[in-house]
């Protein structure tokens, strides 16, 4: 039996545009003391498994192995995905990878994560609790009430419910009730058990990921075959229909860094000061900017491209994302 650390690498990030890319998604920026957020994955877990796997696309495979060589990974294997076809998908290629009886540590490559002492225990938890069959997400205490995040509602270990994003009143309700945590996104897992899992709720997705798996050249997956597996979420196609679901909660600071706000409080809890200006931010820009009459606002300046909002709508930027991948998908690209 081996701990492997899987990578899940496919998203572009589209809420940090217009930093984030599809050529240079927010995972690979090297905005964190001159780390990327992949960086920050690798060397986190990097003495606490046996091996590193990766699952990410074509078109950036090659960022992924430029940062596993700065994190000091060696022992690491990839699959690179033809086109995504989201996390259920994803995290069969891994388990089809390993042995069955291998513990799969899952993790996004664009979360920032404190504490290292806290993530080591949280990762001792679950692995235990994986032994025993359980498959096992984690959980972040909430600390405001958050609308960009799914809720985990829970006792001990034990899962009530998962609950969708809410609108503030219900978040708000979350946060008093006491008994809720945000979902991470993160997981843990035997290969097989999650595997057999798979194939209870979702044997379509299981069956065409084994023929996609079964037609890679090397670390390529084929493109006809990737097409045809469902597109879902492990959360929909299994974590809320398992009974075999755990949750730990985790004692780490977290943050999915997935918006202009979620970075702003980063940088504010490091006393990053220099990025701040009257209540304002400035993100990417190398000019002297001036704020006049205004306070909440984010700055954010590419070569080409500006973008100005209020940091309350930090979850919309994703709709101009969607519009411009329309109308000017050069911006985008």
């Amino acid at each position: 039996m081996r701990i492997v650390h899987v990578i899940l690498s496919g998203g572009v990030g589209s809420r940090l545009w217009p930093v984030s890319r599809k050529s240079m998604p927010k995972q690979y920026i090297p905005m964190f003391g001159e780390k990327s957020l992949f960086q920050l994955t690798a060397e986190r877990s990097k003495s606490l498994v046996d091996q590193t796997l990766i699952v990410g696309n074509k078109d950036n495979y090659l960022l992924s192995q430029a940062d596993l060589l700065r994190a000091g990974v060696g022992n690491f294997t990839e699959i690179i995905e033809a086109a995504p076809r989201n996390t259920a998908a994803a995290i069969a290629f891994a388990a089809l990878a390993v042995q069955p009886d291998d513990i799969l540590l899952v993790t996004p490559s664009d979360h920032i994560i404190t504490d290292e002492k806290a993530y080591e225990a949280a990762l001792t938890e679950s692995i235990e609790l994986a032994k025993q069959g359980y498959l096992v997400t984690f959980g972040i205490t909430p600390i405001k009430p958050e609308t960009g995040y799914g809720y985990i509602e829970y006792n001990g270990n034990e899962v009530i419910s998962f609950r969708e994003k809410p609108d503030a009143t219900t978040a708000q309700s979350f946060l008093d009730a006491g008994n809720f945590l945000w979902n991470s996104g993160m997981f843990c897992f035997q290969a097989g058990t999650f595997l057999a899992e798979l194939e209870a709720f979702e044997p379509e997705i299981l069956e065409k990921s084994k023929t996609c798996f079964a037609c890679r050249a090397e670390s390529f997956l084929p493109e006809l075959e990737t097409s045809q597996i469902p597109s879902k979420s492990i959360d929909y196609a299994v974590m809320e229909r398992s009974s075999k679901i755990r949750v730990v909660q985790a004692r780490f600071g977290w943050s999915d860094l997935g918006s202009f706000e979620s970075i702003w409080e980063h940088w504010e809890g490091q006393g990053e000061t220099q990025h701040f200006k009257n209540n304002n931010c400035v993100v990417g820009s190398k000019k002297h900017v001036e704020f006049l009459g205004v306070d909440n606002l984010v700055l954010v300046e590419t070569e080409d491209a500006i973008l100005v909002l209020s940091k309350n709508n930090s979850q919309d930027v994703k709709k101009i994302y969607e519009r411009l991948e329309v109308e000017k998908p050069e911006l985008v690209n």
